[in-house]
């Protein structure tokens, strides 16, 4: 993602959303009107008229629209983006800057964590003793996991201490 503000986003977004087709007439009006109905200081009842005006084209308007919510800033943009959610889900989820969320990173985040379990399960075994120190390792990495591998942890430790 280029930038974490709204503003930004949109910047990227713009291209994609004034692509043939993937915005229509409709959809563009119902934004507009609840940018104009919910948020009268980001879109006056002039300036909703003007996006609405059906001797325009819809590229033309839905490009003026979206340089005219950058002028008004990181509000306006959010409203935007919450009206494209309310009224076009499947186009808000397909965003590009919405699918740079899911990056590399994240995904070796998930394994890492997928991958800490699944070796401390496999040597999740009676026989082997932990010392002291792995106790009280354990124990404190208890408190950053949800609450079922929490009580998994927690569950593990009780029985190594009645073990000992």
């Amino acid at each position: 993602m280029s930038g974490n503000s709204y503003s930004d986003r949109l910047q990227e977004d713009t291209p994609y959303l004034t692509s043939n087709g993937r915005l229509d007439e409709h959809l563009v009006d119902k934004i507009v009107l609840q940018l104009n109905r919910v948020y009268p200081q980001i879109l006056s009842n002039k300036e909703a008229e003007k996006f609405r005006n059906p001797k325009t084209l819809v590229r033309k308007r839905l490009s003026d629209l979206l340089k005219h919510l950058k002028s008004k800033g990181d509000l306006a943009c959010q409203e935007f983006y919450r009206a494209l959610r309310n009224n076009a889900d499947k186009i808000y989820a397909t965003l590009p800057s919405r699918k740079n969320m899911t990056s590399p990173v994240f995904f070796l985040a998930c394994f890492s964590v997928a991958a800490g379990l699944a070796f401390l399960m496999y040597y999740n075994n009676s026989d082997i003793k932990p010392t002291g120190a792995s106790k009280k390792v354990l124990g404190f990495s208890a408190f950053g996991f949800g609450r079922h591998i929490k009580n998994i942890l927690i569950s593990y430790l009780d029985e190594v201490s009645l073990n000992n």
